[in-house]
């Protein structure tokens, strides 16, 4: 049997909404093999919100500056504040796992160790939990879950009745936008895509922000974290599928329960994928020279989008047709 805790805390600072998705199974394999733990979270913004209804989070803080040296002055805050007897962390910068390390009666510093190509980032973490003795077997399947509340989740419904009034149709929402260029599926793909769905009988919606440029798809109406969770979540309720790439979002739709189709191109589906069982992950260019699985950072492409293999961008996003999307999106709203 796993050791039990009475004060956990779990930090991820990596700064992306798609981080901290990936550390929830963590997190609530965590609560779960220590039942009436104080479970503290300390990460970002604006992932911090989605964490403030999670039954088993005791407490979400974040950094309280945004100067150089924030994380790690947070870190020691919190071990200052209340030693945890066990913390994990997904941050290895700015000498964290150093401070971890002496101040928690346990610290499990580095999820990243020796990761292989071909298993998912967030089950790696759970995986690497259970050979420290720290969760069992059992919990390697916990998925990541979000939790909107009761009000939000009927605002969300009356958002989408207002978008689609009387409709029963299950809807499609698109999710074009990416924070790093390098994901960005082309343009006129999306627009493809929305025809293609339109053509055939199904409603487009599309995050506001992100794909309002797309002719034919409805845009939501614009939100914080919370409510986009709320939507996808209500959209999950009516059948319907999510399409994004490589970006939080996405990640959030699969932990508000919906259904989604993935888009990869520069990082690998096998390693990188949204949870395969409730979506469908295609890579564009599988076999492509120029990426680095388990070092995605040190690629030629990664930080400016200036693609080796293509002028026009990246020729992975560019490698994934409209057809093989609007195929795969189907296939799930029939299935």
């Amino acid at each position: 049997m796993p050791e039990r805790y009475r004060d956990i805390l779990v930090v991820d600072l990596l700064g992306g909404l798609g981080d901290l998705i990936l550390v929830l199974p963590a997190v609530h394999a965590l609560a779960r093999r220590n039942p009436g733990a104080r479970l503290r979270v300390l990460t970002h913004q604006p992932g911090a919100a989605l964490l403030t209804t999670d039954p088993t989070v005791t407490e979400v803080v974040t950094p309280d500056h945004d100067r150089p040296g924030a994380e790690r002055d947070a870190v020691r805050r919190e071990l200052a504040r209340r030693p945890p007897d066990l913390a994990i962390s997904t941050t290895r910068y700015d000498g964290i796992p150093a401070i971890l390390d002496a101040g928690a009666g346990r610290a499990v510093t580095d999820l990243w160790r020796r990761p292989p190509a071909d298993e998912l980032v967030d089950r790696r973490y759970l995986r690497i939990l259970r050979d420290e003795g720290l969760i069992e077997d059992a919990d390697l399947a916990v998925p990541a879950r979000v939790y909107p509340t009761p009000r939000e989740l009927a605002d969300a419904d009356a958002a989408l009745d207002a978008l689609l009034p009387g409709d029963p149709r299950p809807p499609v929402v698109l999710v074009p936008g990416a924070g790093m260029a390098v994901k960005r599926w082309p343009v006129e793909r999306w627009v493809g895509l929305a025809q293609g769905l339109t053509a055939r009988g199904v409603e487009v919606l599309a995050v506001s922000g992100d794909g309002c440029e797309v002719p034919g798809a409805r845009c939501l109406p614009p939100t914080t974290v919370r409510g986009l969770a709320a939507y996808f979540a209500v959209v999950a309720r009516r059948g319907g599928v999510v399409v994004g790439g490589d970006t939080g979002p996405s990640r959030v739709a699969v932990a508000a329960g919906a259904r989604a189709v993935g888009l990869f191109g520069p990082t690998l589906a096998t390693r990188y994928g949204l949870d395969p069982r409730p979506a469908v992950n295609l890579q564009g260019l599988p076999g492509c020279p120029v990426r680095r699985p388990t070092a995605i950072t040190e690629q030629r492409c990664w930080w400016h989008a200036s693609c080796p293999l293509s002028p026009e961008g990246p020729a992975c996003m560019a490698a994934l047709s409209t057809t093989d999307v609007l195929d795969a999106v189907c296939a799930m709203l029939s299935g």
